[in-house]
């Protein structure tokens, strides 16, 4: 059975996934059910019924078409079924009438999609920890609507920076509920070493599926260590209270298959990205939320972690201290420099700026990959001069988290700002600066060097554009779903650049 599926950076051949399996490791009746999926929700959202049951299931079900949040098909199928039974009227979809349409309301209409379904996730953070925003939760019914109806490329346009706008909304949004249930993060050193003894290994996003189980894992011997995005989760007063909150595990998600093998501990998927499952730790993988793999034990909405620390129990963990480090072979990360923590610096970054001991603030951040060619992010910023600043976020940093670059009058020059929805983070520190120096973002000495891979970071782009920031540079490639013609106009109007090579970038942007 043939699928099309074109939403990630890696998709084959730089057209689109079009086989029995794409690159992902997602089969193409997987691919084909989400695509279901996401047609009964277009249909749900045109009924114009609206209520908290409906506007969850648009959300969570946008979010389980995320590129590797959900493999399994029985729960696809669940979830279809759920969608239809709330579906009060006849109005029908299919989403391939997108994927078949003119390429450049297809490019359009797919922005505006992909941005949606990356909004599901940061919404469904907020509403987990009880944020809602009533902006947010009309824009998916009024933008889904559009998708269905419209096909004027001007109105689409309209709507695809209205989708970066309400975007940053929701980013808004789940900054304050993180940092409201969890305190605001501070800078704090994590170790990539592992002790002996049993231990849990959490990735994904989700701050409250981590609290939970580190109350419910609270004296019993068993540690618990952060994967991928979970990493920022060290720097929350009221996650790091947690003594048996250990350090870092490994790297970032497209390394998994690699680091989970055969490891003596289980893994929980709080939320994207899991990948295929090797059968060497399938045993030992445990899923929650709307994540989802054949043969993996599901967490359900009760979040009784119990079958996972048994698990760990029993695995016993490794026999003796491990030492383990970074890409780089470090074994030391820095996390913690949200908005607030570097405006307290702004004095002596504003200072340094107009002396000339800080000549340029890069914010080098986005999703990491398996593609080839993302080690230019490394060797960027590796050679970034030591007179510049530079701020990351999102899994991107695994590439170069574990370097010492220094320090530039006590200020670490490489700054973590935590994972990929804390982009809002950047965008508040550059609105600042620019408040302070009385210019727009684009004339502040600060450069944005993006890596994208899902649709999270479509999402983001999508409110950097809405803002009117320019000169982005993006990678590893652009993304192939933008027709040519709307990808000139991007270009044209916001300057986006592909990234080149380390070496012809730099010398751009600091000439």
């Amino acid at each position: 059975m043939a699928m099309f599926c074109f939403q990630c950076e890696q998709t084959a051949l730089g057209k689109g996934c079009t086989m029995a399996q794409g690159v992902c490791g997602k089969k193409s009746d997987t691919a084909n059910l989400q695509d279901d999926l996401t047609s009964s929700i277009i249909e749900l959202a045109n009924c114009n019924i609206k209520n908290e049951e409906i506007t969850k299931l648009i959300i969570d079900g946008l979010f389980v078409t995320i590129t590797n949040v959900n493999f399994d098909n029985e729960s696809i199928k669940k979830f279809i079924d759920k969608i239809k039974a709330a579906t009060q009227c006849s109005f029908n979809f299919d989403i391939k009438t997108v994927w078949n349409c003119d390429e450049n309301v297809r490019s359009l209409k797919s922005l505006i999609l992909f941005g949606l379904k990356g909004m599901a996730a940061y919404a469904h953070h907020a509403r987990v920890l009880g944020y809602r925003d009533e902006d947010v939760d009309n824009f998916f019914y009024e933008a889904l609507q559009i998708i269905a109806n419209e096909n004027s490329q001007e109105k689409l346009l309209l709507i695809v920076l209205k989708t970066g706008e309400i975007n940053l909304k929701c980013m808004e949004l789940l900054d304050r509920a993180n940092t409201q249930t969890y305190g605001k993060p501070i800078p704090t050193k994590v170790t990539t070493n592992v002790e002996k003894g049993p231990f849990i290994v959490v990735t994904g996003h989700d701050l409250h599926d981590m609290a939970l189980l580190l109350e419910q894992t609270k004296d019993k011997g068993i540690n618990i260590y952060t994967h991928g995005e979970m990493l920022p989760c060290h720097a929350y007063p009221e996650l790091k209270k947690y003594s048996h909150l250990k350090g870092n595990f490994g790297t970032a998600w497209q390394n998994q298959q690699k680091e989970f093998d055969n490891i003596p501990a289980p893994v929980l998927f709080t939320t994207n990205c899991i990948m295929p499952v090797k059968d060497s730790y399938k045993d030992r993988v445990f899923t929650t939320s709307v994540v989802d793999y054949p043969q993996c034990f599901h967490i359900d909405e009760n979040k009784d972690f119990t079958p996972v620390i048994e698990k760990s129990l029993e695995l016993g963990g490794y026999k003796e201290d491990m030492k383990m480090t970074g890409i780089n072979g470090g074994d030391i990360l820095t996390v913690g420099f949200a908005h607030d923590t570097i405006l307290s610096l702004a004095d002596k970054i504003i200072e340094g700026i107009k002396s000339g001991e800080i000549k340029h603030i890069f914010l080098v951040g986005g999703c990491d990959g398996a593609k080839p060619g993302r080690n230019y992010y490394t060797e960027f910023v590796k050679h970034t001069p030591a007179n510049t600043l530079v701020l990351t976020l999102a899994c991107g940093k695994f590439r170069f988290n574990d370097l010492d670059l220094g320090e530039i009058n006590g200020i670490p020059r490489l700054l973590d700002m935590g994972q990929c929805n804390d982009a809002y983070s950047a965008i508040k520190v550059a609105a600042e600066l620019a408040k302070t120096f009385n210019c727009t973002i684009n004339e502040l000495p600060l450069s944005l060097i993006l890596s994208w891979y899902e649709q999270k970071a479509v999402c983001i782009l999508l409110t950097l554009l809405y803002l009117g920031i320019e000169n982005i540079k993006l990678g590893p490639s652009m993304p192939v779903f933008v027709s040519e013609s709307i990808l000139k106009f991007l270009v044209e109007k916001f300057k986006i650049k592909p990234i080149t090579t380390f070496e012809d970038d730099l010398k751009e942007i600091l000439n």
